[in-house]
């Protein structure tokens, strides 16, 4: 067949899922962070991002937790702080099958060409390998996930 070939496109059509690895890099444009790591995991419902800390305050327009991050596995004493409002307070299983009371928060990530606002949990998995785990909730209707792959969202 002869002609030019098909223009590259920059992601998928409208109302197209875009395909992602089992593993992938992610950004958080409202908390500044890039390129953070993560498991996309179908077996769980809810995202969780690990955290070195937290503590909750309550103010006049309701909860707030402030949130110590430490995103680099090499350099966990680098730490990045964020103030991000409390939805509610989640009862979640743990990767364990333990339940646990975590703060459900709402921010938007940022994955391949996808700008998605999400709900997760935040935990200490810092004995976890992956700082975050993509849950079915923040994947489904924007992302098909091809488990034999990873890193397929670089942009």
């Amino acid at each position: 067949m002869t002609g030019s070939p098909e223009p590259a496109r920059d992601g998928p059509a409208p109302g197209v899922p875009l395909l992602i690895g089992r593993k992938e890099y992610l950004d958080f444009p409202e908390w500044h962070l890039r390129r953070v790591r993560v498991k996309v995991d179908t077996g769980a419902w809810t995202s969780a991002l690990d955290v070195a800390g937290y503590e909750l305050c309550h103010t006049a327009g309701g909860l707030v937790a402030h949130l110590r991050l430490a995103l680099d596995r090499r350099h966990p004493e680098r730490l990045t702080e964020v103030q991000v409002p409390v939805l509610r307070m989640a009862v979640v299983r743990n990767t364990g099958g333990t339940t646990e009371e975590r703060p459900l928060l709402e921010t938007v990530i940022h994955l391949g060409t996808v700008c998605k606002r999400i709900r997760l949990t935040v935990t200490d998995r810092s004995h976890m390998r992956y700082r975050m785990i993509l849950g079915r909730q923040a994947l489904a209707g924007s992302f098909v996930v091809d488990v034999s792959r990873k890193y397929l969202a670089r942009v």
